[in-house]
Protein backbone atom coordinates (compact mmCIF):
# COMPACT_ATOMS: atom_id res chain seq x y z
CA UNK A 1 0.00 0.00 0.00
CA UNK A 2 1.23 3.61 -0.64
CA UNK A 3 -0.70 5.56 2.00
CA UNK A 4 -0.71 9.54 2.08
CA UNK A 5 -0.42 10.90 5.52
CA UNK A 6 -2.50 13.74 4.53
CA UNK A 7 -5.95 12.85 3.77
CA UNK A 8 -9.23 14.92 4.27
CA UNK A 9 -11.30 11.92 6.07
CA UNK A 10 -8.72 9.95 8.09
CA UNK A 11 -5.09 10.82 8.56
CA UNK A 12 -2.49 8.34 7.56
CA UNK A 13 -1.55 7.37 10.62
CA UNK A 14 -4.91 6.14 11.92
CA UNK A 15 -5.40 3.92 8.93
CA UNK A 16 -2.14 2.30 9.91
CA UNK A 17 -3.48 2.02 13.16
CA UNK A 18 -6.85 0.48 11.72
CA UNK A 19 -4.84 -2.05 9.51
CA UNK A 20 -2.94 -3.41 12.13
CA UNK A 21 -6.24 -3.54 14.44
CA UNK A 22 -7.47 -6.25 11.78
CA UNK A 23 -5.02 -8.19 11.15
CA UNK A 24 -4.05 -6.38 7.97
CA UNK A 25 -0.24 -7.89 7.22
CA UNK A 26 1.32 -6.76 3.74
CA UNK A 27 3.79 -3.98 3.45
CA UNK A 28 3.15 0.23 3.78
CA UNK A 29 4.80 2.70 1.87
CA UNK A 30 4.25 6.07 3.63
CA UNK A 31 4.24 9.34 1.14
CA UNK A 32 5.18 12.73 3.51
CA UNK A 33 5.98 16.01 2.55
CA UNK A 34 9.47 17.60 3.72
CA UNK A 35 8.40 19.34 6.44
CA UNK A 36 6.68 15.93 7.80
CA UNK A 37 9.57 13.48 8.53
CA UNK A 38 8.57 13.34 12.57
CA UNK A 39 5.12 12.24 11.45
CA UNK A 40 6.87 9.70 9.43
CA UNK A 41 9.23 8.58 11.97
CA UNK A 42 5.89 7.83 13.88
CA UNK A 43 3.73 6.05 11.08
CA UNK A 44 7.11 3.54 11.08
CA UNK A 45 6.59 3.16 14.75
CA UNK A 46 2.65 2.16 13.75
CA UNK A 47 4.48 -0.33 11.12
CA UNK A 48 5.01 0.98 8.34
CA UNK A 49 7.70 -0.38 6.31
CA UNK A 50 9.49 2.76 4.90
CA UNK A 51 8.32 6.68 3.75
CA UNK A 52 8.89 8.65 0.73
CA UNK A 53 8.82 12.07 0.86
CA UNK A 54 7.24 14.89 -1.97
CA UNK A 55 8.10 15.29 -4.88
CA UNK A 56 8.22 11.67 -5.64
CA UNK A 57 11.36 10.99 -7.20
CA UNK A 58 11.05 8.45 -9.67
CA UNK A 59 14.26 6.40 -9.27
CA UNK A 60 14.20 6.75 -5.72
CA UNK A 61 10.14 5.35 -5.82
CA UNK A 62 11.00 2.35 -7.58
CA UNK A 63 14.02 1.40 -4.73
CA UNK A 64 12.03 1.67 -2.16
CA UNK A 65 8.94 0.03 -3.63
CA UNK A 66 10.95 -3.43 -5.11
CA UNK A 67 12.42 -3.25 -1.47
CA UNK A 68 9.42 -3.49 0.45
CA UNK A 69 8.07 -6.30 -2.16
CA UNK A 70 11.24 -8.40 -1.58
CA UNK A 71 11.03 -8.49 1.98
CA UNK A 72 7.46 -9.21 1.78
CA UNK A 73 8.31 -12.39 -0.11
CA UNK A 74 11.45 -13.30 2.19
CA UNK A 75 8.87 -13.13 5.31
CA UNK A 76 6.45 -15.43 3.42
CA UNK A 77 9.42 -17.79 2.19
CA UNK A 78 10.17 -17.84 6.21
CA UNK A 79 6.87 -18.40 6.99
CA UNK A 80 6.90 -21.32 4.68
CA UNK A 81 9.64 -22.43 5.69
CA UNK A 82 8.97 -22.35 9.86
CA UNK A 83 5.64 -24.13 8.99
CA UNK A 84 6.92 -26.62 6.94
CA UNK A 85 9.89 -27.14 10.17
CA UNK A 86 6.99 -27.53 12.28
CA UNK A 87 5.13 -30.26 10.63
CA UNK A 88 8.87 -31.99 10.29
CA UNK A 89 9.16 -31.79 14.21
CA UNK A 90 5.47 -32.71 14.88
CA UNK A 91 4.86 -34.42 18.01
CA UNK A 92 2.70 -37.59 17.74
CA UNK A 93 1.56 -38.68 20.91
CA UNK A 94 -0.18 -41.71 19.63
CA UNK A 95 -2.87 -43.77 22.47
CA UNK A 96 -0.42 -44.86 24.95
CA UNK A 97 -1.15 -43.88 28.42
CA UNK A 98 2.93 -43.56 28.91
CA UNK A 99 3.05 -41.00 25.96
CA UNK A 100 0.08 -39.57 27.37
CA UNK A 101 1.57 -39.59 30.66
CA UNK A 102 5.02 -38.01 29.09
CA UNK A 103 3.24 -35.11 26.99
CA UNK A 104 1.05 -34.32 30.07
CA UNK A 105 4.47 -33.62 32.67
CA UNK A 106 6.00 -31.73 29.65
CA UNK A 107 2.82 -29.32 28.68
CA UNK A 108 2.68 -28.78 32.81
CA UNK A 109 6.94 -28.04 32.77
CA UNK A 110 6.19 -26.24 29.76
CA UNK A 111 4.20 -23.60 31.66
CA UNK A 112 7.39 -22.89 34.24
CA UNK A 113 11.42 -22.08 33.51
CA UNK A 114 12.40 -24.87 34.91
CA UNK A 115 14.69 -27.00 33.31
CA UNK A 116 13.89 -30.93 32.23
CA UNK A 117 15.95 -34.10 31.80
CA UNK A 118 14.86 -36.34 28.60
CA UNK A 119 15.52 -39.74 29.61
CA UNK A 120 15.44 -42.75 27.00
CA UNK A 121 16.55 -44.95 24.36
CA UNK A 122 18.04 -43.24 21.28
CA UNK A 123 15.20 -42.56 18.54
CA UNK A 124 12.40 -42.03 21.25
CA UNK A 125 11.91 -38.73 20.15
CA UNK A 126 13.93 -36.21 22.37
CA UNK A 127 14.13 -33.76 20.91
CA UNK A 128 10.83 -33.79 19.27
CA UNK A 129 9.64 -33.11 22.46
CA UNK A 130 12.38 -30.35 23.87
CA UNK A 131 10.77 -28.49 20.44
CA UNK A 132 7.58 -29.23 21.98
CA UNK A 133 8.38 -27.83 25.63
CA UNK A 134 9.16 -24.26 23.91
CA UNK A 135 6.71 -24.44 21.39
CA UNK A 136 4.10 -24.93 24.44
CA UNK A 137 6.00 -22.27 26.51
CA UNK A 138 5.95 -18.43 26.44
CA UNK A 139 9.03 -18.73 24.99
CA UNK A 140 7.92 -20.14 21.75
CA UNK A 141 8.59 -16.31 19.60
CA UNK A 142 12.48 -16.72 21.12
CA UNK A 143 15.06 -18.72 19.37
CA UNK A 144 15.06 -22.40 19.56
CA UNK A 145 19.06 -23.72 19.85
CA UNK A 146 19.72 -27.43 19.82
CA UNK A 147 23.59 -28.55 20.55
CA UNK A 148 25.18 -32.27 20.74
CA UNK A 149 27.30 -33.01 22.82
CA UNK A 150 28.65 -36.01 21.90
CA UNK A 151 29.14 -34.77 17.99
CA UNK A 152 31.88 -32.44 18.80
CA UNK A 153 35.26 -32.22 20.16
CA UNK A 154 35.80 -30.79 24.36
CA UNK A 155 37.22 -27.35 22.79
CA UNK A 156 34.44 -27.02 19.70
CA UNK A 157 31.82 -27.56 21.91
CA UNK A 158 32.68 -24.84 24.50
CA UNK A 159 32.87 -22.65 21.82
CA UNK A 160 30.06 -23.62 20.59
CA UNK A 161 28.03 -23.59 23.52
CA UNK A 162 29.67 -19.95 24.96
CA UNK A 163 31.38 -18.46 22.31
CA UNK A 164 35.27 -16.92 22.00
CA UNK A 165 36.84 -13.85 22.32
CA UNK A 166 39.49 -12.99 19.26
CA UNK A 167 42.98 -14.08 19.91
CA UNK A 168 41.40 -16.57 22.39
CA UNK A 169 43.00 -19.96 20.51
CA UNK A 170 45.30 -20.29 16.65
CA UNK A 171 42.51 -19.57 14.11
CA UNK A 172 39.99 -17.83 16.69
CA UNK A 173 40.47 -14.32 14.51
CA UNK A 174 37.38 -12.66 14.85
CA UNK A 175 34.95 -12.55 17.83
CA UNK A 176 32.11 -15.49 18.40
CA UNK A 177 29.20 -15.44 20.17
CA UNK A 178 28.03 -19.29 21.51
CA UNK A 179 24.58 -21.02 21.16
CA UNK A 180 23.84 -19.68 24.83
CA UNK A 181 24.25 -16.20 23.79
CA UNK A 182 22.46 -16.39 20.83
CA UNK A 183 19.90 -18.20 22.49
CA UNK A 184 18.76 -15.74 24.84
CA UNK A 185 15.57 -15.19 25.93
CA UNK A 186 14.72 -18.95 24.15
CA UNK A 187 15.51 -22.71 24.68
CA UNK A 188 18.69 -24.33 24.47
CA UNK A 189 18.73 -28.12 23.99
CA UNK A 190 21.58 -30.49 24.98
CA UNK A 191 21.41 -33.84 23.99
CA UNK A 192 23.56 -36.50 24.54
CA UNK A 193 24.55 -34.39 28.05
CA UNK A 194 25.77 -37.51 29.25
CA UNK A 195 28.91 -37.63 27.27
CA UNK A 196 30.32 -34.18 27.90
CA UNK A 197 33.42 -33.65 29.61
CA UNK A 198 34.49 -33.19 33.03
CA UNK A 199 35.82 -29.98 32.15
CA UNK A 200 32.58 -28.92 30.18
CA UNK A 201 30.38 -30.31 33.12
CA UNK A 202 31.64 -27.91 35.44
CA UNK A 203 31.45 -25.02 33.15
CA UNK A 204 27.83 -25.65 32.86
CA UNK A 205 26.81 -26.39 36.14
CA UNK A 206 28.65 -23.06 37.09
CA UNK A 207 26.18 -21.89 34.39
CA UNK A 208 22.95 -23.32 35.84
CA UNK A 209 23.86 -21.84 39.48
CA UNK A 210 24.38 -18.18 38.38
CA UNK A 211 23.00 -18.02 35.03
CA UNK A 212 26.30 -16.54 34.09
CA UNK A 213 29.53 -17.69 31.93
CA UNK A 214 32.72 -16.55 30.29
CA UNK A 215 33.57 -16.61 26.48
CA UNK A 216 36.68 -18.54 25.86
CA UNK A 217 39.34 -16.27 25.97
CA UNK A 218 37.02 -13.60 28.27
CA UNK A 219 37.19 -11.75 31.30
CA UNK A 220 33.71 -10.25 31.74
CA UNK A 221 30.81 -12.85 32.69
CA UNK A 222 27.82 -12.42 30.35
CA UNK A 223 24.51 -13.11 31.78
CA UNK A 224 21.48 -14.97 29.65
CA UNK A 225 18.32 -15.50 30.18
CA UNK A 226 17.41 -19.44 28.92
CA UNK A 227 15.89 -22.68 29.50
CA UNK A 228 17.52 -25.82 29.40
CA UNK A 229 16.43 -28.70 27.83
CA UNK A 230 18.61 -31.59 28.34
CA UNK A 231 18.45 -35.20 26.92
CA UNK A 232 20.38 -38.55 27.31
CA UNK A 233 20.40 -42.20 26.53
CA UNK A 234 22.94 -42.91 29.00
CA UNK A 235 21.70 -43.92 33.11
CA UNK A 236 23.36 -41.08 34.45
CA UNK A 237 22.89 -41.96 37.92
CA UNK A 238 25.45 -45.38 37.01
CA UNK A 239 27.91 -42.55 35.01
CA UNK A 240 27.81 -40.64 38.63
CA UNK A 241 28.94 -44.33 40.67
CA UNK A 242 31.60 -44.57 37.95
CA UNK A 243 32.56 -40.64 38.57
CA UNK A 244 31.86 -39.76 34.61
CA UNK A 245 29.01 -37.65 35.58
CA UNK A 246 28.93 -34.96 38.08
CA UNK A 247 26.21 -35.81 40.43
CA UNK A 248 25.37 -31.97 41.62
CA UNK A 249 25.09 -31.17 37.68
CA UNK A 250 22.62 -34.18 37.47
CA UNK A 251 20.66 -33.02 40.24
CA UNK A 252 20.82 -29.40 39.06
CA UNK A 253 19.26 -30.97 35.25
CA UNK A 254 16.81 -33.21 37.08
CA UNK A 255 14.62 -31.05 38.15
CA UNK A 256 11.60 -32.53 35.89
CA UNK A 257 13.02 -35.39 34.59
CA UNK A 258 10.61 -37.07 31.78
CA UNK A 259 11.26 -40.31 30.70
CA UNK A 260 10.47 -41.24 27.00
CA UNK A 261 9.25 -44.90 26.39
CA UNK A 262 10.82 -47.04 23.78
CA UNK A 263 8.22 -47.89 20.35
CA UNK A 264 8.55 -51.48 21.44
CA UNK A 265 6.12 -50.75 24.66
CA UNK A 266 3.96 -48.76 22.99
CA UNK A 267 2.95 -50.66 19.67
CA UNK A 268 -0.35 -49.06 20.06
CA UNK A 269 1.15 -45.63 18.94
CA UNK A 270 2.47 -47.43 15.83
CA UNK A 271 -0.44 -46.58 13.14
CA UNK A 272 -0.64 -42.90 14.00
CA UNK A 273 3.16 -42.41 13.89
CA UNK A 274 3.33 -44.37 11.05
CA UNK A 275 0.59 -42.87 8.96
CA UNK A 276 2.33 -39.23 9.96
CA UNK A 277 5.18 -40.39 8.35
CA UNK A 278 3.65 -41.82 5.07
CA UNK A 279 1.82 -38.32 4.94
CA UNK A 280 4.98 -36.42 5.57
CA UNK A 281 7.34 -38.54 2.80
CA UNK A 282 5.01 -38.37 0.61
CA UNK A 283 4.66 -35.01 -0.02
CA UNK A 284 8.62 -34.65 0.12
CA UNK A 285 8.81 -37.02 -2.59
CA UNK A 286 5.54 -36.19 -4.78
CA UNK A 287 3.49 -39.55 -4.12
CA UNK A 288 0.46 -40.32 -3.91
CA UNK A 289 0.20 -42.61 -0.46
CA UNK A 290 -2.76 -41.65 1.39
CA UNK A 291 -2.91 -44.66 4.15
CA UNK A 292 -1.48 -47.96 5.80
CA UNK A 293 -2.98 -51.29 4.59
CA UNK A 294 -4.24 -53.18 7.93
CA UNK A 295 -1.62 -55.97 7.14
CA UNK A 296 1.04 -53.66 6.96
CA UNK A 297 0.05 -51.63 10.13
CA UNK A 298 -0.35 -55.42 11.86
CA UNK A 299 3.48 -56.01 11.01
CA UNK A 300 4.29 -52.73 11.77
CA UNK A 301 3.45 -52.93 15.74
CA UNK A 302 4.46 -56.84 16.00
CA UNK A 303 8.45 -55.62 14.76
CA UNK A 304 10.15 -54.48 18.15
CA UNK A 305 12.13 -51.98 16.40
CA UNK A 306 15.35 -51.79 17.98
CA UNK A 307 16.01 -48.24 16.30
CA UNK A 308 12.70 -46.88 17.46
CA UNK A 309 10.60 -43.90 16.26
CA UNK A 310 13.67 -43.09 14.30
CA UNK A 311 13.68 -46.76 12.75
CA UNK A 312 10.27 -46.59 11.83
CA UNK A 313 10.38 -43.17 9.97
CA UNK A 314 13.03 -44.35 7.97
CA UNK A 315 11.24 -47.73 6.76
CA UNK A 316 8.28 -45.54 5.91
CA UNK A 317 10.38 -43.41 3.83
CA UNK A 318 12.19 -46.20 2.18
CA UNK A 319 8.94 -47.48 1.23
CA UNK A 320 7.55 -44.31 0.05
CA UNK A 321 10.12 -43.75 -2.67
CA UNK A 322 10.58 -47.30 -3.83
CA UNK A 323 6.88 -48.16 -3.81
CA UNK A 324 3.74 -46.74 -5.92
CA UNK A 325 -0.02 -46.94 -5.35
CA UNK A 326 -1.87 -44.74 -2.93
CA UNK A 327 -1.91 -47.87 -0.04
CA UNK A 328 1.56 -48.94 1.61
CA UNK A 329 1.08 -52.31 1.87
CA UNK A 330 3.25 -55.71 3.35
CA UNK A 331 4.66 -56.13 -0.27
CA UNK A 332 6.22 -52.02 0.63
CA UNK A 333 8.06 -52.86 3.74
CA UNK A 334 11.66 -54.80 4.83
CA UNK A 335 11.33 -58.82 5.36
CA UNK A 336 12.68 -58.57 8.66
CA UNK A 337 9.34 -56.12 8.90
CA UNK A 338 6.90 -58.46 6.47
CA UNK A 339 7.96 -61.70 8.50
CA UNK A 340 8.03 -60.33 12.04
CA UNK A 341 6.07 -61.78 14.83
CA UNK A 342 4.52 -60.40 18.00
CA UNK A 343 7.34 -60.51 21.10
CA UNK A 344 6.48 -63.20 24.09
CA UNK A 345 7.76 -62.27 27.75
CA UNK A 346 9.97 -65.09 28.88
CA UNK A 347 8.46 -64.16 32.55
CA UNK A 348 11.49 -65.88 34.27
CA UNK A 349 13.59 -62.90 33.03
CA UNK A 350 14.12 -59.51 34.19
CA UNK A 351 12.18 -56.15 32.33
CA UNK A 352 16.00 -55.42 31.44
CA UNK A 353 17.18 -58.94 30.87
CA UNK A 354 14.05 -59.16 28.37
CA UNK A 355 14.78 -56.52 26.26
CA UNK A 356 18.66 -57.34 25.85
CA UNK A 357 17.63 -60.95 25.12
CA UNK A 358 15.28 -59.25 22.16
CA UNK A 359 17.46 -56.36 20.64
CA UNK A 360 20.26 -59.24 20.81
CA UNK A 361 18.24 -61.72 18.67
CA UNK A 362 17.18 -59.18 15.92
CA UNK A 363 20.73 -57.77 15.68
CA UNK A 364 22.35 -61.31 15.62
CA UNK A 365 19.78 -62.23 13.21
CA UNK A 366 20.61 -59.08 10.81
CA UNK A 367 24.33 -60.16 10.97
CA UNK A 368 23.42 -63.32 10.25
CA UNK A 369 21.33 -62.60 6.89
CA UNK A 370 24.20 -59.79 6.01
CA UNK A 371 26.84 -62.56 6.26
CA UNK A 372 28.49 -60.53 8.55
CA UNK A 373 28.78 -57.19 6.74
CA UNK A 374 28.29 -54.72 9.71
CA UNK A 375 27.57 -52.17 7.63
CA UNK A 376 24.71 -54.02 5.42
CA UNK A 377 23.42 -55.39 8.77
CA UNK A 378 22.75 -51.80 10.46
CA UNK A 379 21.35 -50.96 6.87
CA UNK A 380 18.95 -53.09 6.75
CA UNK A 381 17.57 -52.59 10.65
CA UNK A 382 17.16 -48.95 9.45
CA UNK A 383 20.20 -47.76 12.38
CA UNK A 384 23.31 -45.48 11.79
CA UNK A 385 26.63 -47.53 11.45
CA UNK A 386 28.37 -45.75 14.86
CA UNK A 387 25.06 -46.91 16.98
CA UNK A 388 24.78 -50.00 15.33
CA UNK A 389 28.41 -51.18 16.67
CA UNK A 390 28.09 -49.72 19.74
CA UNK A 391 24.73 -51.93 20.17
CA UNK A 392 27.00 -54.76 19.15
CA UNK A 393 29.88 -53.72 21.74
CA UNK A 394 27.26 -53.54 24.51
CA UNK A 395 25.15 -56.68 24.04
CA UNK A 396 28.08 -58.53 23.71
CA UNK A 397 27.70 -60.01 20.30
CA UNK A 398 31.42 -60.81 18.77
Amino acid sequence: MLLDLQMPKMGGIEVLRHLRAVGANFPVVVITAHGSIQTAVEAMKEGAYDFITKPLDANHFDIVVRKALDSEALKRSWQLLAAETDSRHRLIAGESKAMRDAVDMARKAAASSATVLLLGESGTGKEIFARAIHNWSERHGQPFVAINCVGLSKELLESELFGHEKGAFTGADQLKKGKMEMANGGTVFLDEIGDMSAELQTKLLRFLQEREFDRVGGREPIRVDVRIVAATNRDLESAIKENRFREDLYHRLNVIPIILPPLRERAEDVPALAEHFLRRFAAESKKHFVTVANDALAQLKAYPWPGNVRELANVIERAVVLGNGSTLTVNDLPNRIAAATPLTRNDNLSYREAMESTRRAIVAQALAQAHGNRTAAAKALGLHEKYFLRMIKTLGIK
